[in-house]
């Protein structure tokens, strides 16, 4: 969960969306809506990395697949940094990992390791385990890497304090809004809901830079001064250079650390990038991490399906967004739960409606399935080929197929399915598909 002053921004793995009406249907349109919008999450140290580009210092680390890496990497940090100490931490897509826990060792995911024997204990409970935290769910994730990284609780002149920054569109203003606290570490949410009068808000215009008087009140806000605010105003300045270069759909720094020098610095960082810009960034989409997504929806993006899991009982194929949330509620409304979003797009034909089923029917809890097409672009009769000629590829399907064909040659399409000797049944209202559903799954 991110912050988002007096609401709350509700984060899942790929993208931010500020839509407060819908704290009540969060597991269904919520999800919906937040996964059509399609941002690609980073790890941290990927994310660590495009930073120092901008010239945002960052918590130095080693991102290390095994045992033996992660030894490698605190010898070479200790040996660079002069401390014994430093930081292991989980790198999965999701947040909390230091309240987490994985669940075959009881190791927190973020440990602060004192010597080498530690860092390998350490190393050695966290890789290839399953990190559960408030954003995973019960199912929790596995941990492919961890990063290690150079200990910032060194000694000082100054104190040393943690702060929350982040920056994201502000969809009611369309303006791009930089948010911040004093009050920054793994404890925001309870800041943001106890006091929200400690969230400050920044808005900068999205056709313009940040402005050098807003990057001085940032640092002002934050409470400091001397060689830390001067810090401050370039570290903040550059990360928003760094949010525009690179297209973020978010980008969050928890904690922002004033070390005990005066230098601050990004801890740790969430970054999104916005999908329809990657063609702008080959190198930020070579760093998709497909082990962190559902492996349905892998597939799906492979035969370019817009698909998206869910826990109810009818399987959906639809052409359109809109048409997919109608679907879906009118699912609801028939005493079904959609089984999943899956749109088409304007091109249906035999392989993208057989990749669909397969899909589809990889969900045991699947009863019936629903495909409703809207002939605009696409012509119904087509589209009732293509299930058939689909059909007949798969074989016996288990489940009722429902096909919901209107527009252009719905007629046709239904005479099609109705004279294709195969169990598909056919509507043409949507009323029709409805009580046949309903049916389905009585």
């Amino acid at each position: 969960m991110e912050l988002s002053g007096q609401r709350y921004h509700f984060s899942t793995d790929r993208q931010i969306i500020d839509l407060p009406h819908f704290r009540s249907h969060q597991t269904l349109s919520f999800r919906i809506f937040a996964e059509i919008f399609f941002q690609m999450n980073l790890h941290e140290y990927q994310a660590k990395e495009l930073l120092k580009k901008f010239k945002v210092p960052v918590q130095e680390g080693l991102a290390c697949s095994t045992v033996h890496e992660a030894e490698d990497a605190y010898r070479q940090i200790k040996n660079d940094s002069g401390s014994s100490f430093a930081v292991i931490k989980a790198q999965i897509h999701a947040g909390g990992r230091g309240k987490g826990t994985i669940k075959e060792t009881g190791i927190n995911g973020v440990k602060v390791a004192k010597n080498l024997e530690q860092v390998t204990e350490f190393a050695k409970g966290i890789l290839g385990g399953t990190l559960v935290t408030l954003q995973t769910g019960a199912a929790g994730k596995v941990v492919n890497k961890i990063l290690v990284a150079q200990d910032m609780y060194y000694d000082g002149a100054s104190e040393r304090k943690e702060f929350y920054l982040s920056i994201l569109l502000d969809r009611t203003t369309k303006q791009n809004v930089i948010m911040y606290s004093t009050e920054g570490g793994m404890n925001i949410e309870d800041v943001a809901h106890d006091t929200p009068e400690k969230i400050f808000k920044e808005w900068v215009h999205p056709g313009g830079p940040l402005q050098g008087f807003q990057a001085r009140k940032i640092a002002f806000n934050l409470g400091l001064s001397g060689e830390a605010f001067k810090n401050c105003v370039k570290f903040v300045t550059n990360l928003y250079n760094a949010y525009v270069g690179l297209d973020c759909g978010m980008l969050e720094i928890n904690p922002l650390f004033k070390a005990a020098d005066d230098k601050i610095i990004a801890v740790d960082c969430k970054m999104n990038i916005d999908d329809n810009a990657l063609m702008r960034h080959p190198e930020i989409a070579s760093m998709r991490d497909t082990t962190e997504e559902d492996p349905t929806e892998v597939e799906a993006g492979n035969h370019n399906l817009n698909f998206i899991k869910l826990d109810g009982n009818v399987g959906c194929m639809v052409n359109g967004a809109g048409l997919a949330m109608a679907t879906m509620d009118m699912i609801q409304l028939s005493g079904g739960q959609p089984a999943n979003f899956l749109d088409v797009g304007g091109t249906a034909n035999a392989q993208t409606v057989e990749a669909g089923f397969k899909i589809i029917l990889k969900d045991p809890n699947v009863k019936a399935i629903l495909i409703n097409i809207f002939g605009g672009i696409v012509r119904c009769d087509r589209v009732a080929a293509g299930v058939i000629e689909a059909y007949k590829s798969i074989g016996t399907i288990p489940v009722p197929i429902i096909v919901r064909l209107q527009g252009t040659n719905a007629e046709e399409a239904k005479k099609l399915i109705d004279e294709s000797g195969l169990e598909v049944q056919s509507a043409i209202q949507l009323s029709e598909a409805a009580e046949l559903v309903k049916k389905a799954v009585a």
